[in-house]
């Protein structure tokens, strides 16, 4: 039960609360309520047939002489007054008279009734008859010249018909009052959550990358803590980032002069290389790889260090997409990869920063050449105001787990362990999405449509001016 109530959203606990606060207040006043009101109607029909009893056993007593005869005593209880809906019922000797046999005779008395009355007291008692609620009083008629005693019957069906039309009143004001209590409860929670509904947009703004995203201060003293809090550590952590993106940064910067060197001094060694010895050409290729490998580590970090300190920015210039794509293929790593196009890109152009889309082209075709195990495809089409540019291999594809992941930074997925010694940086796909988000576009893995083995890495770009779409 504690599960479940937890795993109910907080504005709809406090909606709950207040609804059931609603709830137990209705039922609360609808008892006493129902209670009072069935008391106050009772006490006053039990007056009002005291008064009657009273007065018309006062006549009875009266009327009743010993000379009365069966047609005398019928018209002394035709004559009580029965305005408020009594039934008399008169005994005199062994005979009994009522007004209306069917509503009330001697059959309907209670027996403790006629026992107690015929022991000499008046009595009153509450009970049904024929399923309706009643109030019978009884008393001896003593003083009179003949055996008599009188009955008399007041029906409550009118108590209970007031009593059922007041439990439907107070039945609706019950669950208006709930439904109340529940739209109050949610609009209290609403307004005291709004606050954090700014907490939750600010901090997906820092997720989404806006560093400098701040809470306004509350005009709420109760909340200015919070506000201050929030922004202290989204102050904090932009400074961290930043520090840790120029160190990044200068690293790289610092680390370009003796790669320079390196590289210098390489060259020279591969100039001498057909006079080395074998072990020493050995050497010297694998020397050659590790500095290539290096340099281009330290080329992407200088450029993803630049989008963390915010100093990225877009060159733009017109491009043909098809020829500029045919283009970077074939200054790639794999320039027999096929290029397929619609022909409604034939003829397109878009703007773009030259420099950054090659590097877009050129990674995903590594990319797929590290790990595609045979053919690679690029295929260029049109799409809802965008150009769509897929580059798709033959290998083992994307788990669905990863191909979120295989675009954050040095991470190389589950077959990054199958390449062998070129194991790559891990910077390059993280390096295509920074390129591709600067251009206000999307990239993503997939499938093959084909149903063949193998991913499709796949870059929307819009064809308008990127920066519209930032």
């Amino acid at each position: 039960m504690r599960s479940r109530w937890e795993r109910l959203g907080l504005r709809a606990r406090v909606s709950l609360v207040f609804a059931l606060g609603g709830l137990l207040l209705s039922v609360t006043l609808a008892l006493v309520t129902l209670g009072f009101t069935r008391q106050s109607l009772l006490d006053q029909r039990e007056d009002a047939a005291f008064a009657s009893f009273n007065g018309n056993g006062r006549s009875v007593q009266t009327q009743l002489t010993e000379e009365a005869d069966e047609a005398a005593i019928v018209a002394i209880v035709e004559s009580l007054s029965t305005s408020r809906g009594e039934f008399p019922l008169l005994r005199v000797d062994d005979l009994w008279f009522a007004r209306n046999n069917t509503r009330f005779s001697v059959e309907k008395l209670p027996p403790d009734l006629v026992m107690l009355v015929e022991e000499g007291n008046a009595a009153t008692i509450r009970t049904t008859i024929d399923g309706v609620p009643a109030i019978i009083s009884g008393i001896l008629l003593s003083n009179s010249t003949r055996d008599a005693a009188y009955f008399e019957a007041l029906l409550l069906d009118d108590v209970e018909n007031t009593l059922s039309a007041i439990s439907f009143v107070v039945l609706g004001a019950g669950v208006a009052t709930t439904l109340l209590a529940a739209a109050l409860g949610s609009w209290a929670a609403r307004r005291a959550l709004s606050p954090l509904g700014d907490v939750r947009r600010a901090a997906e703004s820092l997720a989404a990358g806006e560093l400098d995203t701040r809470l306004e201060p509350p005009a709420d003293a109760d909340l200015a803590s919070l506000s201050a809090s929030f922004n202290g550590m989204a102050r904090s952590l932009e400074d961290r980032i930043e520090r840790d993106a120029r160190f990044a940064s200068e690293v790289s910067h610092e680390l370009r002069s003796p790669l320079m060197t390196l590289n210098a001094a390489v060259e020279v060694l591969n100039n001498n290389r057909e006079a080395m010895p074998e072990r020493s050409q050995t050497a010297l290729g694998l020397l050659n790889d590790d500095i290539s490998r290096f340099t281009q580590l330290v080329e992407d970090l200088l450029e993803i260090s630049r989008f963390d300190v915010g100093t990225a920015s877009l060159q733009t210039q017109p491009l043909g997409v098809v020829e500029f794509v045919r283009q970077a293929v074939h200054h790639s790593t794999r320039p027999d990869a096929a290029v397929l196009s619609t022909p409604e890109v034939d003829e397109l152009v878009i703007s773009a920063d030259k420099r950054r889309l090659a590097q877009v082209i050129a990674n995903l075709i590594d990319n797929a050449d590290k790990y595609g195990d045979g053919a690679i495809e690029v295929q260029i089409s049109l799409g809802d105001d965008t150009v769509v540019i897929a580059v798709e291999d033959e290998g083992p594809g994307i788990p669905e787990a990863e191909r979120e992941v295989i675009f954050d930074r040095f991470s190389r997925g589950s077959a990054g362990g199958r390449r062998g010694y070129d194991t790559g940086s891990g910077l390059g796909l993280s390096l295509v999405a920074e390129h591709v988000g600067l251009h206000g576009g999307r990239v993503w893995v997939e499938s093959r449509g084909d149903d063949r083995p193998g991913a499709r890495f796949v870059i929307a770009l819009p064809v308008g001016d990127p920066e519209e779409h930032e």
